[in-house]
């Protein structure tokens, strides 16, 4: 199927059918029933330059630390090459949104949500401040190598244009850390978000989770081992029945079905199980596997409604993934809705879809999740205006047919 075709994806309410439609400043709180303050401008011209210059040395530094870890071998060099030709046919819109992030008096960069390395996160804005917020935590991708907050600033814009303020995390990667410390940075980032996002003009009863790919693998095991420790009362610092929705997207969520298929595809088995604590974790941290033991059953109760989308021609992480952690958590008592989109890759529904512009299923879904109980704001949403494309059709065509994901 063609990436520019129109793809209605079928919707269902359970998986019973195949296919389913250096700002890090916090805040001073304000006074009671005060309005949040307009999000300002926080660096003169030269401090811009030199957060982007700093940004892009840890983005070099992240590349040759995963070339160093994956060797010289055959498939990650073919899809090395790949990903350069990519990038470079999707630049016309990477350059726009790395506009927006650096001088954007919208985004409030690096904000500190911990003491660990990367512990920060980026805030994306609406324009106006008329009112608390609906919040939206994103969780990126990345393979748990390559992650960084930066990635989630397309979303970001587009939801801040919808009046919805985005909180970028980011999270230790391999090596700098294993799957239990990005659980345990994610888990703290959310935290703040509870805890702070008031002093930002962000409404803390309102607050959704998002995650994407190795983010979305990242995030929900964050979430049921938040869960868990609710169940069991023990002390916790945000409540994961508090969440409004998950969203998780293109993510997997059983690593023992995902470890050959990584390695296949050049996430090779020896640092897959590094990044995954060894061999005997993998079910530890498989969210489709943990929530089957009835040990945690009640656990399954405080899961907030969740949404897990996936394109049916991705090949870095298959929708069968998606479809077995629904079913799985149907059967637990849990409130999943699976939404497959046919004919879309990994990337098409985070890169492709929002940089062509218009109309995009995956962005009005989430919408209109997040501005149910709003009529106001659903008012607004019907009469925006089209999105505007960021990166030529041809580009993008040639984008998809090359890309390494």
């Amino acid at each position: 199927m063609n990436d520019d075709m129109e793809t209605e994806p079928m919707v269902s309410f359970g998986p019973s059918s195949n296919y389913v439609g250096s700002n890090n400043q916090q805040r001073r709180r304000r006074p009671a029933g005060s309005k949040p303050e307009k999000p300002r401008r926080q660096n003169s011209f030269s401090r811009d330059i030199g957060h982007a210059a700093a940004e892009t040395y840890l983005i070099t530094r992240l590349t040759f630390t995963l070339l160093r870890y994956l060797g010289l071998g055959y498939r990650w060099i073919s899809r090395l090459v790949a990903l350069g030709c990519y990038a470079m046919l999707l630049l016309p819109g990477f350059l726009q949104v790395a506009y927006y992030y650096f001088f954007s008096s919208q985004v409030r960069r690096s904000v500190v949500y911990g003491d660990q390395p990367r512990n920060r996160l980026d805030l994306h804005f609406p324009a106006n401040n008329d009112g608390p917020k609906p919040v939206v935590v994103f969780v990126t991708g990345g393979a748990w190598i390559i992650g960084y907050k930066a990635w989630g600033s397309l979303l970001g814009r587009q939801l801040a244009e919808r009046d919805i303020i985005v909180a970028c995390l980011d999270y230790r990667n391999f090596p700098q850390g294993t799957i239990s410390d990005m659980m345990k940075d994610v888990s703290q980032g959310i935290s703040f978000v509870f805890n702070n996002i008031a002093d930002y003009g962000g409404d803390p009863n309102r607050i959704y989770l998002m995650g994407q790919s190795a983010g979305a693998h990242i995030s929900s095991c964050a979430l049921l081992e938040q869960a868990v420790k609710e169940s069991t009362g023990e002390s916790i610092s945000w409540s994961a029945s508090h969440i409004k929705y998950y969203f998780g997207l293109s993510g997997g969520y059983n690593l023992l079905n995902l470890v050959d298929h990584c390695h296949n595809r050049g996430l090779y088995r020896s640092i897959f199980l590094s990044i995954m604590e060894g061999e005997e974790s993998l079910p530890v941290f498989s969210p489709e596997v943990r929530i089957k033991d009835p040990s945690i059953r009640d656990a399954s109760s405080l899961l907030p409604p969740i949404i897990l989308f996936h394109g049916t021609s991705d090949y870095s992480i298959p929708s069968d993934a998606s479809m077995a952690f629904a079913d799985a958590l149907q059967k637990v008592g849990a409130k999943p809705e699976l939404v497959l989109y046919p004919g879309k890759s990994h990337t098409d529904l985070f890169l492709q879809d929002p940089l062509r512009g218009g109309k995009d299923d995956l962005f009005d879904h989430i919408i209109a999740v997040i501005h149910a109980n709003d009529k106001e704001a659903l008012a607004k949403d019907a009469m925006a205006p089209p999105r505007k494309r960021l990166v030529p059709e041809p580009l993008l065509r040639m984008a998809r047919l090359i890309s390494p994901f």
